[in-house]
């Protein structure tokens, strides 16, 4: 893939990015699809690897604990907050950050 098309590819996700209730997500998070991504990352530079499918780089993320499966109590805390996360969709995938 060129720089232009993985700029262009990354500028779609971009686009396909925004802010959403996390109560908006709770039937993702009820069938496993809903992924934790740490605020220290670049929510769309992790949904270009996901759609990229770079195995490598996620793997890196999951063994960093900088990625993985949302996790009941983050849900809760959420929830409970009525908090507003940033989502993007990488199928079968949710990424939520907040």
């Amino acid at each position: 893939m060129s720089h232009a098309e993985t700029d262009l590819a990354k500028e779609k996700v971009n686009l396909e990015t925004s802010q959403i209730a996390w109560k908006e997500l709770q039937r993702f998070f009820a069938n496993g699809t809903a992924v934790y991504v740490a605020p220290e990352l670049d929510l769309v530079e992790v949904a270009y690897q996901f759609s990229m499918d770079n195995k490598a780089q996620v793997e890196q993320w999951l063994q960093n604990n900088q990625l993985g499966l949302v996790s009941d109590q983050q849900a809760l805390s959420w929830f409970e907050a009525d908090a507003q996360v940033w989502c993007v969709v990488v199928k079968p995938w949710i990424l939520v950050q907040g």
